[in-house]
């Protein structure tokens, strides 16, 4: 049995997420189909991460195991072909040993959330950046950011529907920046609760507007209750960035 791992790039839109589900087309088996087509054999392909549908992805990482086998170079060149014309693209492929788990080798995560701030709508990035009209303060959203870093209980930032066995993760960095019309928000930690980071996102926007201050968003925090925080910000702003071995 030989392992590969791989880096992937791909735009979320019109997929159902990262994850094989019966109500569309999922990134993951785009690229199980991909390796059935190149090697002739049936694969599950394992992510670090499973992104929801319309969050986009530059270095998320997967692992797959094949009888055969092939160069590093001949799979990234074979997924690449087979995986036209989906928005998916294999950057790196590398032979691995058995004991790499793309998720649980995993000692971090890395996201970046966009917000492009200004009057006009979007054109160009339509479905790749949040398009919020009204000002935003990005420094009075960065220093409301800080309350949140450290170990806690994340109850308050997690879906309703979130499968993790706890809602308490170590969030090791949040930094929200302006450059120009657009603001990101830089996200790290080893893993994150599902809708974590968008939830995040939602609350900062009411200390950008100046409808929260900062202290309202450690309020919510300790209240242990989703109600408490804002509202979910939309799919598309969200990038898997990298991960983190």
């Amino acid at each position: 049995m030989h392992r590969y791992k791989i880096l992937i790039e791909y735009d979320g839109t019109g997929f159902v997420g990262w994850q094989r589900q019966d109500n569309g087309f999922g990134v993951q088996q785009a690229i199980e189909e991909a390796v059935e087509k190149f090697s002739g054999e049936s694969v599950k392909v394992f992510g670090a991460g499973r992104t929801d549908s319309g969050v986009h992805a530059l270095g998320q990482v997967a692992h797959f195991d094949l009888d055969r086998e092939h160069s590093a170079d001949a799979v990234r060149k074979a997924l690449n072909f087979h995986l036209k014309p989906a928005a998916i693209a294999v950057l790196e492929a590398s032979s691995v040993d058995d004991d790499f788990d793309a998720r649980l080798s995993a000692t971090g995560r890395s996201y970046v959330y966009r917000i492009t701030n200004r009057r006009s709508p979007l054109t160009l990035e339509r479905g790749f950046s949040w398009w919020v009209p009204v000002p935003l303060d990005a420094e009075a959203m960065n220093t409301a950011a800080k309350g949140l870093i450290g170990k806690h209980d994340f109850t308050t930032f997690r879906a309703s529907y979130c499968q993790a066995t706890s809602p308490i993760k170590t969030l090791d960095s949040l930094d929200v920046a302006r450059n120009g019309e657009v603001i990101e928000f830089h996200v790290r930690a080893r893993s994150f609760l599902h809708h974590q980071v968008r939830n995040f996102v939602g609350t900062l926007k009411l200390v950008g507007e100046g409808k929260w201050t900062a202290d309202d968003v450690t309020a919510a925090l300790a209240q242990k209750k989703r109600a408490a925080a804002g509202p979910t910000a939309p799919a598309e702003g969200l990038y898997l960035v990298e991960v983190i071995y």
